[in-house]
């Protein structure tokens, strides 16, 4: 026995009010995506775009983001299940074996989903608004990784989403699943996610739309945490018993299309899109 492995054993309730629980998952998951908007929201009072179309953005991105995040999980993760109960795809509620309705909450959201959600909600508020798409791509893009912080961190409140069993010396044994040391995935994920905000943060400072064109961002977010996500699966437990018997397991597998677009759009804004003047302006 290692006497470094850490024993993680949090409470995942913070406090809890009759029928109302307020769990760490929930706090850090919102913490994630105010962060992740207010830094949209400054780069839209920097290009000077009006306040109600931000508005409009945040509706469209979170229903874009949940309706994503939660179709992966119950259409890839586990559809067996929730094909033959579609309405728990959608409402958090579940089915007892009486027939009985009750309050369940939402148990499976997909991160790639949420990255294909929020893509098409944003195209979608383009159509809409008439705003210029691949700046506002980009900023999204760049704040992506905050969020994607926080949510890993209530991942780990949660004690889920865990990393494979090993012997390194800051592993982590997780009660709630088994006592066997593991990899403290969840932590490898945020420190990551926190590290590539903070670089993109400094790219757009340094580089604007000066030196790059639009799209530039977004396309290099995709290829980088795409390729991350498909890196780090093979230190990651499987989420779900079929996957054992993938040579690569959904989350790689969900990640090469999003990578292979990165390059894509990459290629494709570098060499072939002519940055909006009102941004060339403000840089």
């Amino acid at each position: 026995m290692n006497f470094c492995w850490i024993v993680w054993s949090p409470d995942p309730e913070i406090f809890s009010v009759g029928n109302f629980t307020l769990l760490w998952y929930g706090v850090l998951f919102a913490t994630g995506l105010v962060l992740a908007g207010w830094y949209v929201w400054c780069r839209f009072k920097e290009f000077g775009f009006a306040q109600s179309a931000f508005e409009n953005l945040i509706v469209w991105s979170f229903f874009g983001i949940f309706l994503g995040a939660r179709l992966c999980h119950c259409l890839f993760y586990e559809p067996d299940y929730f094909l033959s109960r579609p309405i728990e795809m959608f409402f958090p509620v579940g089915v007892d074996e009486m027939g009985n309705y009750y309050f369940s909450g939402y148990h499976g959201l997909a991160s790639h989903g949420a990255v294909t959600g929020l893509m098409l909600a944003l195209v979608l508020f383009r159509w809409r608004s008439k705003l210029p798409l691949l700046p506002i791509m980009d900023w999204a893009a760049i704040g992506t990784p905050l969020a994607g912080a926080f949510i890993r961190l209530g991942n780990l409140m949660n004690s889920e989403i865990v990393g494979a069993p090993t012997d390194v010396a800051w592993a982590f044994v997780f009660p709630a699943i088994d006592d066997l040391p593991r990899h403290p995935a969840q932590l490898y994920e945020a420190l990551f996610f926190f590290v590539l905000f903070g670089v993109g943060v400094f790219l757009f400072k340094r580089l604007g739309y000066r030196r790059v064109r639009e799209g530039f961002y977004l396309s290099l977010m995709l290829i980088v945490i795409a390729g991350f996500r498909f890196c780090i699966e093979f230190v990651k437990e499987v989420q779900v018993g079929f996957e054992r018997d993938m040579v690569l397991n959904m989350g790689q597998w969900l990640s090469v299309p999003l990578f292979v677009l990165g390059v894509f759009l990459m290629i494709y804004t570098q060499k072939s899109v002519k940055n909006s003047v009102n941004l060339e302006n403000n840089n």
